[in-house]
């Protein structure tokens, strides 16, 4: 009899153990900058998502230039496993449809989501995915395509667990300048960066509003991007504040320097995964069944855990050992 896989033990089949994405997702808005992008995923073996920006990579009054360009990247043939996603302007501008209905025109065979900033509440989620879902009949697309929604104001924070249950939302992001300008003064500028941003109550509450409202439903909490983007060390350190004290599972990156730092930061230890590792064949070898492992107790409960582990270890590209990769993976 085959060696059961942890996903069908531990999942019970259900596909929530499988496709972790990855931890670091990279903006860029124009032409230079996102091919520029594509060259360093393509260097890292797709380890990191590459996020395609038409609204803050606009100029004004060249919204569609732009949208076509970009599309037209996105649509570029690149290897499997290779993410991609897009953000778009918010509901309520006047670009939104256009930006939507050329994206999926390009038809971007690897298009994982679509990120839409500054959502007011439930009643913009729902006209949204009235625009995506018209222009994909309309281009023919053929996919439904995952949101990624990005926080940017107090107002949706009351309505963040109902929009994280939504089944097209995967991912949830905080937009930590935006929200600190939305608050008129009442938020210091310096909650815009680090140690600010984690400090001021207003941002921690919004931050574990976020995570939490993701984890209650299965989705992904991704963190705000590190503004000093020339440091070599700042955007790793903000990962792991991010990652160990506010459950984050994933950020942003601007810059390409800061995204080997996010991706060592959110990744797990060589330690980490040779315990991880070590624990799960030693429970895949007793059909999953409790275990001693160096005089501690393990069953399904914290093989969940270690196998969440090594799936992010995987994803960032760690070394996992090669009895537990192919067993596994």
């Amino acid at each position: 009899m085959p060696a059961l896989h942890p996903d069908d033990v531990l999942f019970q089949g259900s596909g929530q153990g499988t496709g972790a994405p990855s931890c670091c997702e990279h903006y860029a808005g124009d032409e230079k900058k996102l091919r520029k992008a594509f060259a360093l995923q393509q260097e890292l073996a797709g380890a990191f998502d590459v996020t395609a920006d038409l609204e803050d990579g606009a100029a004004s009054g060249q919204e569609e230039s732009t949208a076509r360009l970009l599309s037209g990247i996105l649509a570029e043939p690149r290897p499997p496993g290779h993410h991609a996603g897009c953000r778009v302007h918010p509901v309520d501008h006047p670009a939104f449809d256009s930006d939507v209905g050329l994206l999926l025109a390009a038809k971007p065979a690897q298009l994982s989501y679509i990120t839409i900033p500054k959502l007011t509440g439930m009643s913009q989620l729902q006209q949204a995915l009235a625009v995506l879902d018209s222009a994909a009949r309309k281009t023919d697309f053929g996919a439904e395509i995952a949101l990624q929604i990005l926080v940017e104001d107090e107002g949706v924070i009351f309505e963040l667990a109902e929009i994280a249950a939504h089944p097209r939302v995967r991912f949830i992001s905080f937009g930590q300048m935006d929200f600190t300008s939305s608050h008129r003064g009442a938020i210091p500028v310096s909650a815009m960066k680090s140690p600010g941003q984690f400090d001021h109550p207003l941002m921690r509450r919004a931050k574990l509003e976020i995570s939490a409202a993701c984890h209650a439903s299965g989705k992904i909490p991704t963190h705000n991007p590190t503004t000093d983007f020339q440091s070599a060390t700042q955007a790793g350190a903000d990962a792991r504040r991010a990652r160990h004290e506010f459950g984050f599972l994933r950020m942003w990156s601007i810059h390409p320097n800061q995204v080997r730092q996010i991706l060592a930061a959110f990744g797990p230890s060589h330690d980490e995964i040779e315990d991880a590792s070590r624990i799960l064949l030693a429970a895949q070898a007793a059909d999953w069944g409790p275990i001693a492992d160096r005089g501690l107790l393990h069953d399904r409960a914290s093989y969940r855990y270690f196998w969440d582990l090594l799936r992010r270890a995987q994803s960032a590209g760690g070394d996992i050992p090669q009895a537990a990769r192919q067993a596994f993976f």
